[in-house]
């Protein structure tokens, strides 16, 4: 397979040891790809809702192609999220080509890129972590039962369906929170005076350029690997957002091929939540 070569690659809420999580298509994707630089925007590993019975091989592939990635010459920036905040106790150590940082400050051919996961704006993760992580528990489940569906629905012939993208869409607060979200990033980022302002957090891939009476900047979200599957590629002084796409037939029915074990701790655990 013959490589893309990229300036930079950023990828961020791929949530590793969750139900939802499409570590086998992240894993196809970044065997696409030759970036100079890699930024992992933070929740790489779902620390929150980690569990010990349930990290199957594709999140460990994950894991080891990243390090192959840095061992073969790209610079790979761990950016701490709020899923994976355990490593902040790590921020600004370095290991041959891998850091972990709090946040990123990049030069892309002479304009600066400013990099960071956004749960500093999330007064839910702030202020009532509890809530949050709750939340997490919930959206897993239903981004599980919602892969289900559209794995049915596929069989059918029928295209697939979105159930958190509908609540998103439906939801007045989860809109403003999103508008809010961008608004709060792109008016400090203006008055730092970065020419870019890239995020994750939300789940929501955009690329928007934003104006204000004060300035202007590029803002950026690299969506995830739960729902939309997407990156932020930078390359020629151009920046693109992936979108992944499926493949061969084999492999979709690889993405939901599980062994008996794991189904059955699956229909358990929408049930009956246990905390290991």
């Amino acid at each position: 397979m013959k490589k893309r070569k990229l300036d930079l690659v950023v990828i961020s809420d791929v949530h590793l040891g969750t139900f939802g999580s499409h570590a086998t298509e992240l894993c196809y994707y970044l065997n696409t790809i030759k970036p100079k630089t890699l930024v992992l925007n933070g929740d790489i590993i779902d620390i929150w809702q980690f569990r010990k019975s349930y990290f199957p091989k594709s999140h460990l592939k994950v894991i080891k192609k990243i390090i192959d990635l840095a061992a073969k010459g790209t610079k790979v920036y761990y950016v701490t999220g709020n899923h994976d905040e355990f490593l902040r106790k790590f921020s600004d150590t370095s290991i041959g080509n891998f850091s972990v940082v709090d946040k990123l400050v990049l030069d892309l051919d002479y304009k600066k890129a400013w990099i960071f996961h956004g749960d500093v704006f999330d007064a839910s993760v702030q202020h009532s972590k509890w809530i949050a992580k709750l939340g997490g528990i919930g959206y897993d489940y239903l981004i599980l039962i919602n892969r289900f569906v559209n794995w049915c629905l596929k069989k059918m012939g029928k295209e697939p369906y979105s159930f958190s993208k509908k609540i998103k869409a439906s939801v007045k607060k989860a809109v403003k929170h999103i508008s809010d979200f961008e608004n709060t990033a792109t008016e400090l980022a203006i008055e730092k005076e970065y020419d870019y302002v890239i995020c994750g957090h939300i789940h929501e891939p955009k690329m928007i350029r934003k104006e204000t009476k004060n300035g202007s900047t590029m803002y950026l979200n690299s969506g995830d690997w739960v729902e939309n599957l997407t990156a932020l590629e930078y390359n020629k002084k151009r920046w693109k957002m992936y979108r992944y796409e499926e493949h061969t037939e084999k492999e979709e029915e690889d993405l939901f091929e599980m062994d008996d074990l794991i189904k059955h701790q699956l229909v358990a655990s929408i049930f009956v939540h246990k905390e290991i």
